[in-house]
């Protein structure tokens, strides 16, 4: 899982980047929250998890701009303040879930996975960093940057993107994407993969690529934040 902490207390930072790697998460930290707004787009991750209080503005004040910007990214309120009152505060101002220091670490896990899989089951969307598939309007999107897919195009772009970083066989492929009877040149793989390229390219989507591995297919590769595909 991709996540984004927003915390300032180091000695916390360092336990949950420790804990949270272990458990094999990649984690990007943020100890104020112009830090958080100069990263880019939230969407870009799985989960966040963000403390009420920062050095520059409160957590609520970049909670309520992130849903007002449309923002949807599951985000978890970590926090001391553990009243009803502060509670109902932080839901209501957008937070997914609310853990009041100090936690178990065994439950934030919990939560984050919680998180994860509510979000995934509530709009079926595909989170590709800042790049995201629609399967129900069939489209790709990059903030307000939208690129519609034919039937035949989101066939292949789901199937790559299912196994995103593995090299999937050329075979399997156009199995999935034209049928088993398909009878047409293998050609319309490698033309249907520019296709996407050039999508892809208009959305300004450089952190996802479609790469071709040589004697067997393609493969899907999503850059970390702020890097190129590996």
């Amino acid at each position: 899982m991709r996540l984004l902490l927003v915390e300032d207390e180091a000695k916390m930072v360092a336990l949950l980047r420790r804990g949270l790697e272990e458990e094999g998460h990649r984690l990007d930290v943020c100890s104020r929250g112009d830090e958080a707004l100069a990263l880019g787009a939230p969407d870009a991750y799985e989960v966040i998890v963000l403390d009420w209080s920062l050095p520059d503005m409160e957590g609520m004040t970049l909670l309520k701009g992130w849903r007002e910007a449309g923002v949807r990214t599951p985000v978890l309120m970590l926090t001391a303040r553990g009243t009803t009152a502060d509670k109902v505060l932080g839901l209501r101002s957008g937070a997914d879930d609310y853990l009041v220091k100090p936690f178990d670490f065994e439950e934030l896990l919990a939560r984050l996975e919680v998180l994860r899989r509510r979000s995934e089951g509530r709009d079926g969307d595909v989170r590709l960093g800042e790049l995201v598939l629609e399967p129900g309007r069939r489209v790709l999107r990059v903030g307000a940057r939208e690129e519609s897919l034919t039937a035949r195009e989101f066939a292949l772009f789901s199937s790559l993107a299912r196994h995103p970083g593995e090299a999937q066989v050329r075979a399997r492929l156009m199995d999935q994407t034209w049928g088993p009877d398909f009878k047409g040149s293998a050609n319309v793989l490698d033309v249907y993969v520019g296709y996407l390229r050039t999508k892809l390219e208009r959305l300004g989507a450089a952190h996802v690529t479609l790469r071709s591995v040589r004697g067997v297919g393609y493969k899907l590769m999503v850059a970390p934040a702020g890097g190129a595909p590996a």
